[in-house]
């Protein structure tokens, strides 16, 4: 009897089929930042980032499905490094300066107010100090995190207040909120810091919990700060680097080398989209914040030296506290420091000095 042909003319096929690789799976990639999407740093993930690792995954054989968390629906603010740390996200645009316990180096600007006014600039050396002195990306390696490079920082800092402010005699007894360790800006001025962030900042001037607040104008103005803190004093506390992008180290070193190179690429193409974006938006930002010139107050130079003189040695505190630790405080304030000598820039004060 003759057997049936079918099954035996298939066998080279199924063969044939089972040496053809599996077609790419997309990779499940989440993005937490504890911020709502009306902040530039958060929209820029959306806008900039996210699409650069796409484009630059194409024609790898790689892709990503993307799930964005943003605004607390996975992290609040200051809990995104724990939510890349437990696998809740795979990548984290980390704010910094709320975690000045944690990661007490990349506070370094925060410690050495009246600094630069320059974000770009700002950047492109804590980037440098990342790859230049031994500690600063070890310190996230802690966090089971991988630092991508670049990130965000903040234009230059002012003071939003619901009363007129012209030295820093007008402070006593108010109280002014500030991020993370900028609270330590008010220490010597006779005002009460008070812990805060941009989340609160609205509601909490409105129902009179504090007096201002220190802000930057690309954030007070979504915000609509104004309205509740219309004397706005151009103190030039400097721009601050507030934060970059990490990947959970685990997570990051079992993907393909070409998934490796897009993310990292991706976070060099959002800082410089995000701070062009920054640059173009100051100006207009102040308009409207400080849309009447009766309440908008430049601080004088003298004063201004005056406020950095009142203040307590807060960047040699910060440095010994971290060498405390057993990370190199010291080697990255004598860092940064001389790269603002070598940039010109005004620093109020030298805080290196001892």
């Amino acid at each position: 009897m003759n057997r049936p042909l079918r099954p035996l003319l298939a066998l080279p096929l199924l063969a044939a089929g089972l040496a053809l690789p599996a077609p790419a799976r997309a990779i499940d990639v989440t993005v937490v930042n504890g911020h709502p999407p009306i902040f530039l740093w958060v929209q820029h993930l959306t806008n900039s980032f996210i699409p650069a690792v796409d484009a630059a995954l194409e024609g790898t054989g790689h892709s990503i499905d993307w799930t964005e968390a943003y605004g607390g629906t996975i992290a609040g603010v200051g809990g995104e490094l724990e939510a890349v740390e437990d696998g809740l996200a795979e990548i984290g645009a980390v704010p910094t300066l709320f975690m000045p316990t944690q990661l007490p180096l990349q506070n370094v600007t925060y410690n050495t107010p009246f600094g630069p006014n320059d974000p770009e600039l700002v950047m492109a050396t804590l980037d440098m100090l990342h790859n230049s002195v031994p500690g600063m990306i070890e310190t996230w390696h802690g966090f089971d995190a991988e630092y991508l490079g670049g990130g965000f920082a903040l234009d230059n800092y002012l003071l939003m207040t619901n009363f007129p402010v012209r030295s820093i005699d007008d402070l006593e007894g108010r109280r002014i909120a500030a991020p993370g360790p900028a609270v330590n800006w008010l220490q010597g001025t006779g005002a009460v810091g008070v812990a805060g962030n941009l989340t609160t900042y609205y509601n909490d001037l409105q129902t009179g919990v504090f007096d201002g607040v220190i802000v930057f104008a690309t954030a007070a103005a979504p915000a609509r700060l104004h309205e509740v803190a219309p004397y706005v004093t151009v103190t030039d506390f400097g721009a601050q680097y507030a934060g970059t992008l990490v990947a959970n180290r685990t997570w990051f070193q079992a993907q393909p080398e070409a998934v490796q190179d897009a993310l990292r690429a991706g976070a060099e193409i959002y800082t410089a989209a995000y701070i062009a974006e920054q640059t173009e938006r100051v100006a207009a930002a102040m308009a409207v914040i400080a849309p009447d010139p009766e309440r908008l107050h430049v601080l004088a130079p003298e004063e201004r030296a005056r406020w950095a003189a009142a203040l307590p040695d807060i960047a040699g505190m910060w440095a010994e506290n971290a060498n405390g630790m057993g990370l190199p405080g010291t080697d990255v304030l004598g860092a940064y420091m001389e790269a603002m000598a070598e940039a010109g820039a005004d620093m109020g004060r030298d805080w290196a000095e001892r």
